[in-house]
C-alpha cells in the first residue's frame, strides 16, 4: 500500500481561476504533487489538498 504525504493550499477568493490553474501546476511540476481534493467554499475561495507518493529506500543487506 502506497504512503501519501499531503498539503493544504488556501486561495482566497479574488485570486483568479487562471492563477490558480498556475500555481496547481507550479506545485505539480516542481513538488511532484498531484491534486487530491479541491472544494470551493461558499464565499468563493478555494481550499486544495495536494498528495505526492513517500518512496521508502530499501537497504540492501550484503
Amino acid at each position: 500500500m502506497p504512503e501519501y504525504e499531503f498539503v493544504d493550499v488556501y486561495v482566497p477568493r479574488g485570486v483568479s481561476r487562471k492563477e490558480t490553474t498556475r500555481l496547481l501546476t507550479d506545485h505539480a511540476e516542481y513538488g511532484h504533487w498531484e491534486l487530491y481534493r479541491l472544494s470551493v467554499l461558499r464565499d468563493g475561495s478555494r481550499r486544495v489538498r495536494l498528495r505526492r507518493r513517500i518512496i521508502r529506500q530499501v537497504r540492501a543487506t550484503w
